[in-house]
């Protein structure tokens, strides 16, 4: 049977409001199904729900005449359709509901009509007049539906138990993971808060050694470990989010709001960079400056251990570029050899990774760094999307931070924050030599590198989201320029008999 629940709507605004949180479930190839009699407030509740999509339309008329309105400039593409007059299923074809559902989501006025030819996963609206000044809106998930509209009413009542039941919910962007985001902000004081939404994620079917890849490239599994490392970066007087409330079962965590001003819309505003980014190497060398530790606590007995970024974990990340990027690039999966010859050339270098061992985040660029002007020293900026936190070498976060992956920093600032950091780093850091570290810099630049070129074109092959092909000229540029490196010469061989990198950099810009 599947899910259901109901809705009482006795007013436009709280039909809106109903609208308005439906459309912050939703996400591409989502079908929604509006049943009911003449009246029932079919077209309204559609209206509401392609309104909150914003920027929203001037208007949303109805289409029992039209038969289809598209609306794709939205954040997500919508086409809404009304088969009231439609009576034949070659009609129905014609109208391109697959295309459209290919597109983004699409809503549907009497469905009930063809209730044969409805995808399996959607979600159903059924409507009906209770009273003359009041509607019953029953929602009922099918297929895939039933597990997100269950996981909505827990999180509806998670925000509920956390004091927030009468705040505005306003959809944010996400990241490349699973986990979404929502900002909460109460009407009367303005006061807002930022509710994360983290599923546990499945292990995955093992890939190596009866393992599965998110554990042998050691990936959190749940919010336990943000809420480990969270704790342990506020207490190093860094500006983490605080926890407001939790519910670590479930994955859903209410946080501080640090705030937009994102390091990425500074660079776009060409704002000056270099307090920002001195404050976010002052933040590393605070982390750099603790002794690593095993393990960090979650609750008053609880620990969650930290992993060592080993060079297992690192091979399988870099083999996503030959898993995922050459069959992009040459039409046809990379032959058994040229991949081994692959996987060795990079085992090789990476058994050669030493150095001292530091709390390393793995995504501290740009999309997870605040800037907080109002603040003072590295509590400057704020730190998201640490989760995935390793034992690690500390070159790592600074070229994640120097090469970033998503946008172009100014010339000279890439030198300048390696410079900042060699003459900020605590002590028990110092040991290695400049000319040791420059190399493992540039190991571990081209090494994340070759990760985000495979993640990219998974992400655009297999999640439908091209969008980050974009940044794959960038990428393949600084995985270029670390290859020039000495040390890195049997992987830059590798890559010069079987990759054109600058024919591939230019094909990436031409399409992008």
């Amino acid at each position: 049977m599947p899910f259901s629940t109901k809705r009482t709507l006795g007013s436009p605004e709280i039909t809106g409001d109903l609208g308005a949180k439906i459309a912050l479930w939703l996400r591409p190839g989502d079908f929604i199904a509006l049943t009911g009699p003449l009246g029932a407030g079919k077209t309204v509740l559609a209206r509401a729900i392609i309104s909150a999509l914003g920027p929203s339309p001037e208007e949303v008329p109805s289409p029992s005449f039209t038969l289809v309105q598209h609306y794709p400039d939205l954040r997500l593409p919508a086409a809404h359709f009304d088969l009231y007059r439609i009576s034949e299923q070659g009609e129905l074809d014609e109208l391109g509901i697959e295309d459209a559902l290919e597109a983004g989501l699409v809503l549907v006025e009497w469905a009930d009509r063809f209730e044969s030819a409805l995808p399996s996963d959607r979600l159903e609206i059924a409507l009906e007049d209770t009273s003359p000044d009041m509607r019953e809106a029953m929602l009922i998930g099918h297929g895939g539906w039933d597990a997100r509209l269950r996981r909505s009413v827990d999180l509806a009542a998670f925000i509920d138990g956390a004091g927030w039941t009468h705040a505005r919910r306003q959809w944010l962007k996400g990241d490349a993971s699973t986990r979404a985001y929502e900002r909460l902000v109460d009407p009367a004081s303005g006061q807002s808060a930022l509710v994360m939404n983290a599923p546990r994620g499945p292990d995955g079917p093992p890939v190596r050694d009866g393992l599965s890849y998110s554990r042998i490239a050691h990936l959190a599994e749940d919010v336990n470990a943000f809420v480990a490392v969270d704790r342990h970066l506020l207490a190093l007087d860094l500006s983490a989010p605080q926890i407001l409330a939790a519910d670590t079962g479930r994955g859903f965590l209410l946080i501080e709001d640090l705030g937009n001003c994102l390091y990425g819309d500074l660079i776009a505003s060409h704002s000056d960079l270099s307090a920002p980014y001195e404050a976010a190497v002052d933040a590393l060398c605070r982390i750099h400056a603790a002794p690593p530790p095993d393990g960090l606590a979650i609750g008053d007995s609880k620990m969650h251990p930290l992993s060592r970024y080993d060079p297992a974990a690192m091979l399988i990340e870099v083999e996503l570029l030959v898993d995922w990027a050459w069959p992009a690039w040459k039409g046809a999966p990379c032959p058994h050899d040229i991949r081994e010859a692959y996987c060795d050339a990079w085992s090789n270098n990476l058994a050669s990774l030493g150095g001292p061992e530091v709390l390393t985040l793995r995504d501290f660029h740009s999309p997870n760094l605040i800037w907080l002007p109002e603040r003072e020293g590295a509590a400057r900026a704020g730190l998201i999307d640490f989760q995935d936190a390793v034992i690690g070498h500390p070159a790592y976060d600074l070229v994640s931070l120097a090469q970033d992956a998503r946008i172009d920093l100014p010339d000279g600032l890439e030198r300048h924050i390696v410079d900042y950091w060699l003459a900020c780093r605590p002590a028990h850091v110092a040991d290695i030599s400049r000319d040791h570290f420059e190399a493992d810099y540039a190991l571990l630049g081209a090494q994340r590198a070759a990760k985000i070129a495979g993640i990219f074109t998974r992400l655009a092959e297999r999640d439908g989201k091209p969008d980050y092909l974009a940044h794959m000229p960038r990428v393949l540029e600084f995985l270029r320029a670390n290859l020039v490196h000495p040390r890195l010469a049997e992987i830059a061989d590798w890559f010069d008999e079987h990759v054109e990198l600058e024919l591939e950099i230019g094909r990436c810009a031409a399409t992008a």
